[in-house]
């Protein structure tokens, strides 16, 4: 099931279609919910119709990009912008950036797409609403295992806010759906609205 918002339809600077040039798609969600795999998934899906696609992908960003931030929330803020800024500049310049990061405040992931629209750059916001009791279960890193063993603290969702999107213009929910369903689901809503 899923849900959609407007403003997900847009335009670039000179009035031409959105889909002619590069978009930012970032992907939140918690820890462990799905949103590199279904980065992945939707970035083959385009490379195969010829798009020129780059995954951003968060822990590579931390490395080479962010190396030295914490994870307090000023941190994380910074950290999103600069991750936000590479999206952008790709997106302006005829890339679809798939950015699947937590991002867990609101007021950072309105930074990023404040900048987008400064721009005339498309964004779409998609949420990828996993539950926390199924990341925990899928866990892909360890980290809900190494939270509840007292080896780490300030685990988003769990000790640390997550800020639940408003209004994305999408809402992906992956629990009990394949992969190849959930990245077909938005490769078909890009698509609808001239961005894929």
């Amino acid at each position: 099931m899923t849900t959609a918002h407007p403003r997900a339809t847009r335009t670039g600077p000179a009035g031409a279609a959105a889909g002619a040039g590069g978009a930012t798609v970032w992907l939140t969600g918690l820890p462990s919910a799905g949103k590199s795999t279904l980065a992945r998934a939707l970035a083959r899906r385009l490379h195969v119709s010829g798009r020129r696609v780059e995954v951003l992908d968060g822990d590579e960003i931390r490395q080479f990009l962010s190396a030295g931030l914490g994870f307090g929330r000023a941190d994380r803020h910074t950290n999103v912008q600069r991750i936000g800024f590479v999206a952008e500049l790709l997106a302006r310049n005829g890339v679809m950036a798939l950015v699947p990061v937590i991002a867990p405040y609101a007021e950072s992931r309105d930074a990023v797409r404040e900048r987008h629209e400064a721009n005339g750059t498309p964004y779409v916001e998609v949420h990828v609403a996993t539950p926390v009791e199924v990341c925990s279960v899928r866990d892909v890193k360890g980290l809900y295992a190494k939270q509840a063993a007292g080896e780490i603290s300030g685990l988003t969702g769990v000790d640390d806010p997550y800020e639940v999107p408003g209004t994305p213009e999408l809402r992906i929910r992956t629990q009990d759906r394949t992969v190849a369903d959930t990245a077909a689901e938005l490769h078909t809503f890009l698509t609808e609205r001239g961005l894929a």
